[in-house]
C-alpha cells in the first residue's frame, strides 16, 4: 500500500483506539509524522488512555484528513526506529517558539502501521 505523501502535511491526525474496560471507541486529535506506511505518535504520558487502549487492543483506525485507515499500533522498542520517530516528530512541529527538546526526548514512540 501507498500513502498519499500530501497527507503527511496535515496538522493532526485522529486516532481511534478501543476502550480497554469499556470496549467503547475512543477518538484523541493528536500529532503524527508518516514514514511511507507508518505512522508515528507520541505520547509524553507513557500511561495515556490511548497508549494502554492501543496496547490492549493494537487493531485502531486512523483518519488523516478524508482518509481513514485499519492500523496495528505498536510501541516502538528498536532503537533506529525509535530515532527516526522522534527525528520525524520534531522536524514537524518543534519551531523556535515551540520548544520541544524534552517532550523529544522523553515521550513515548508510538507506531501505527497502516493498511489499505
Amino acid at each position: 500500500m501507498s500513502v498519499d505523501p500530501t497527507l503527511a502535511t496535515e496538522a493532526f491526525c485522529y486516532l481511534t483506539t478501543t476502550g480497554r474496560v469499556t470496549g467503547s471507541a475512543h477518538e484523541i486529535e493528536i500529532w503524527f509524522a508518516l514514514q511511507g506506511d507508518t505512522a508515528y505518535l507520541m505520547a509524553g504520558d507513557h500511561g495515556s488512555d490511548w497508549v494502554r487502549n492501543a496496547r490492549k487492543q493494537p487493531a485502531v483506525s486512523l483518519r488523516i484528513r478524508d482518509r481513514t485507515f485499519i492500523a496495528s499500533a505498536r510501541v516502538v522498542t528498536d532503537p533506529g526506529e525509535d530515532a527516526l520517530a522522534r527525528r520525524r516528530l520534531l522536524e514537524k512541529y518543534a519551531t523556535s517558539t515551540n520548544d520541544l527538546e524534552s517532550w523529544g526526548r522523553d515521550a513515548l514512540p508510538v507506531a501505527f502501521d497502516l493498511q489499505a
